[in-house]
């Protein structure tokens, strides 16, 4: 059995690279959620219409991609022509930006053999691409924008369920948490705790029922944050391959992705990527004809901040209200209905199978000593170019926002960058060398997080971004401790005084003291970073809050 699936595997791969290969161009459609919203898919019918149109069906295929980064210059396409060569004898590839349905037939045209030179498609190039990617390093979003997240043939072509595959005919559950530890992947959802420790842990429990859950948190609740969004859309089998290594690994008969409803792209792709892999004998009993039994359902959340949580997304996927629980019991020893689970997030799932076919040599080798890897970001905010990165661990804020995103726009200067959502921080100009890892934004009084990246200009007033990010937290609160529930509404009102000009130094004092509450005494995660964003403020941009002090009598 196998053999056979081993057999399968290759013979699908092989067909459909010689299907593809049958085309000498291609021109591949971003459809994640940013360009469909800017009608993305009116543009796919447009190009497949041209094609037929123009004749070339049989040389040119349209083909549907995830997100290539660049979201802020969609509808993007890319045109693969292997009738022209560049460099070390690649097909030649052309980035084009803000395609309209108008513009798609003359791409098309450009294609045939009777094309003659024309300058209308000039201003639909994409000129930053090269600085844009050029310092990127792409591993979780390496197929993100090359293939059809809704064919697993495609997946499967660029090597996809091969690591799986290896897993479950030459390796232990051992040696694989072994490769994930000794990679050194952390956690890329917000705490940056190890992998391969949290997968040993829950490995090592015991339950009372021989049951064992994984759970894939895709609950991306952070404001202007789309990393494992932009995952689930592209990439979708990545993700629940990962989550197969990490069930064989802990013993595991039962997976569940959470995703918030808020992303319907990410849950339909995840729900036919399931689908297709039931159907090709990837999930479900006896997978490769061992005695490895894996299953994967989707659940939807309401969109609540707080069941980013793992206690609050258990609660949730068991039917009741999403809140956190106090912790000891982890979940590691009693999760989901009170047996051993293992929650990481998306992206985190989405490095395994590349660390099981590449080795934990070649993961561990990029990145800096103690955070290893890349990370994802959604980059947004006061730069040339906002979009969605993976970057080398340690490379510096400065390379992220001058060298990848171009700067700043309209000639204003550098004023902050705030890292980690609600609950990071916000860092100044001088740290602007700063290498991005988990333990130099803690040194500045902020977090890792997610993945959201804000870059604010000198218009910026920082006493009004923390009390935006207050007010979020204020709202998402759950409402079960007393710090937090009431903590952050007290701190808005502060935050409202700040910016009305009508505080007072006592104020500024009792602001002070308050963060430190909260942050000391909530219950979970939400309540104890919440002040984070004040804290950051405080720190460094503490003259914007002693100007709006009320004037002494």
């Amino acid at each position: 059995m196998q053999d056979e699936v081993a057999t399968l595997l290759e013979k699908t791969a092989s067909t459909e690279r010689m299907a593809q290969s049958r085309y000498s161009q291609r021109i591949q459609v971003c459809m994640g959620t940013a360009c469909m919203a800017l009608n993305s898919e009116q543009v796919k019918t447009a190009l497949e219409h041209a094609v037929i149109e123009n004749g070339i069906q049989k040389q040119c295929q349209v083909q549907r991609v995830g997100c290539p980064g660049l979201c802020s210059l969609g509808p993007m396409l890319r045109v693969i022509d292997k009738t022209i060569t560049a460099e070390a004898n690649e097909p030649r590839e052309t980035l084009y930006q803000q395609i309209t349905p108008e513009v798609a037939p003359a791409i098309v045209t450009s294609l045939t053999p009777a094309a003659q030179p024309t300058s209308a498609l000039d201003a639909h190039r994409c000129e930053v691409a090269d600085t844009f990617f050029k310092r990127q390093v792409k591993v979780v979003l390496e197929h993100c924008s090359h293939i059809d997240p809704e064919r697993i043939e495609d997946y499967i072509a660029h090597g996809g369920y091969r690591a799986i595959q290896s897993v479950l005919t030459e390796w232990t559950p051992q040696r694989v948490i072994d490769s994930i530890t000794k990679a050194g992947l952390r956690g890329r959802g917000g705490a940056g705790y190890p992998t391969g420790l949290k997968w040993a842990t829950v490995a090592k429990a015991n339950s009372s029922n021989g049951k064992k859950y994984v759970i894939c948190n895709g609950d991306e609740g952070d404001p202007g944050a789309y990393m494992d969004r932009s995952v689930m859309e592209g990439d979708p089998h990545r993700v629940i391959e990962g989550m197969m290594i990490a069930a064989y690994a802990i013993g595991a008969s039962q997976g569940y992705v959470y995703v918030r409803a808020e992303s319907p792209l990410a849950a339909k792709r995840l729900r036919v990527a399931i689908r297709q892999a039931q159907r090709a004998g990837l999930l479900g009993n006896n997978i490769a004809g061992s005695a490895f039994h894996f299953d994967i359902e989707l659940r939807l959340g309401a969109g609540a901040f707080v069941c980013g949580e793992e206690t609050a997304l258990i609660a949730s996927i068991e039917g009741g209200r999403g809140q956190p629980r106090p912790r000891p019991p982890y979940p590691a020893e009693s999760g989901l209905w009170g047996c051993p689970t293992l929650i990481n997030n998306v992206e985190t799932f989405a490095n395994i199978a590349p660390i099981i076919d590449k080795g934990w040599e070649w993961y561990a080798g990029i990145g800096t000593a103690k955070s290893k890897g890349t990370k994802v970001f959604a980059l947004t905010g006061q730069v040339k170019t906002s979009g969605l990165i993976e970057v080398p661990m340690g490379i510096t804020l400065r390379e992220i926002v001058f060298d990848i995103a171009g700067g700043i726009p309209n000639n204003r200067q550098f004023k902050a960058v705030q890292t980690g959502g609600p609950s990071g921080g916000c860092i100044p100009e001088k740290f602007l060398d700063m290498p991005v890892d988990y333990e130099s934004l803690a040194k500045v009084g902020s977090i890792m997080g997610s993945g959201g990246m804000i870059v604010m200009d000198d218009s910026t007033n920082m006493i009004e971004v923390a009390r935006f990010f207050m007010e979020f937290c204020m709202d998402e609160s759950c409402g079960k401790c007393v710090p937090c529930r009431v903590g952050t509404v007290q701190l808005h009102r502060l935050l409202s005084k700040f910016v009305d000009k009508t505080a007072t130094p006592a104020d500024l004092i009792k602001l002070e003291g308050l963060c430190k509450l909260v942050k000391h005494t909530s219950l979970c995660g939400l309540g104890q970073a919440a002040p984070n964003p004040v804290i950051s403020t405080l720190n460094y941009f503490r003259e914007e809050y002693e100007q709006c002090l009320k004037p002494s009598p």
